[in-house]
């Protein structure tokens, strides 16, 4: 374990990552240093806490994790333990934590560097927000809506599973699973029942009273699941002042091991809130 910590720090960021992309990786990780230079010259100087928890297959970072320090990043990089999972490798990191605001950050978005300055200058202003939201974009541009509905199985099935080309019957239950008739690229929207994990930035206080993710989801829908919980906390909100790019793919698209944890993991899902069908 390699830790260089502060005690005074305003945000926490946790990462997990299991045989990461390198490149993809260096990219995250500079666009956090960036987002964090410009968070601790609007904060006169306070440092963030960055705990990278490696499920296995992390490369050399050294020269990045260098820069990072330089821009104001305490490291931790917690290892050894093998691959626990998305939700459980957080929670080691969320277990720690000590700061006001904890982000939870996948290794496939690039930060804006306006965009925790915006973040937290927002959770400031508004005390009874637990869990920020950002605009999510992807590569070519175009606004990924990843705030969402409750979904039915159909929904699930059609939007993983089915081709491109056969949406067209199933148009409009996506865009209201997927919440396009609100979602854009300048209102703030209130209370959307479900965010995605790629980024999402807690108060870390309602984040440890919720105990974190459960750990009984290995991967995907542990963030649906923390999302349905933190309205009995919080409320949410998404603003797109806060931007990202998400590179991130669908489990269909990542071969049948992802299949059969999207499967395994809906399974619980739906039967911990409940199951719609159609």
């Amino acid at each position: 374990m390699d830790t260089v910590r502060s005690a005074i720090a305003d945000l926490s960021v946790s990462l997990v990552v299991y045989q990461p992309e390198r490149m993809q990786l260096e990219r995250t990780l500079v666009s956090l240093g960036e987002a964090c230079d410009a968070l601790r010259r609007s904060r006169l100087g306070l440092p963030v806490e960055l705990c990278l928890v490696d499920n296995g297959g992390l490369p050399d970072l050294s020269p990045t994790f260098e820069a990072l320090r330089v821009n104001g990043i305490a490291i931790k990089l917690v290892s050894g333990h093998g691959n626990v999972g998305y939700g459980r490798g957080h929670n080691m990191a969320i277990e720690q934590a000590t700061t006001r605001y904890h982000l939870v950050l996948n290794p496939d978005i690039d930060l804006d560097p306006a965009a925790l300055a915006n973040a937290l200058d927002f959770l400031d202003a508004y005390p009874e927000i637990g869990l920020l939201s950002p605009c999510i974009g992807d590569e070519a541009g175009r606004l990924q809506y990843l705030c969402r509905r409750y979904p039915t199985v159909l929904d699930l099935f059609v939007r993983g599973f089915l081709p491109s080309s056969l949406h067209k019957p199933f148009a409009r239950r996506l865009e209201r699973y997927e919440m396009r008739d609100v979602i854009n690229e300048h209102d703030v929207v209130w209370d959307p029942p479900i965010v995605s994990g790629c980024f999402m930035l807690f108060r870390t206080s309602v984040l440890k009273n919720l105990a974190g993710f459960d750990a009984r989801y290995f991967l995907y829908f542990e963030d649906y699941d923390l999302s349905l919980r933190t309205h009995n906390a919080a409320r949410i909100a998404y603003n797109p002042a806060v931007r990202v790019l998400h590179h991130g793919g669908g489990a269909a698209r990542k071969g049948h091991a992802h299949i059969r944890m999207f499967v395994s993991s809906a399974f619980k899902f739906f039967n911990r809130f409940g199951w719609k069908w159609l």
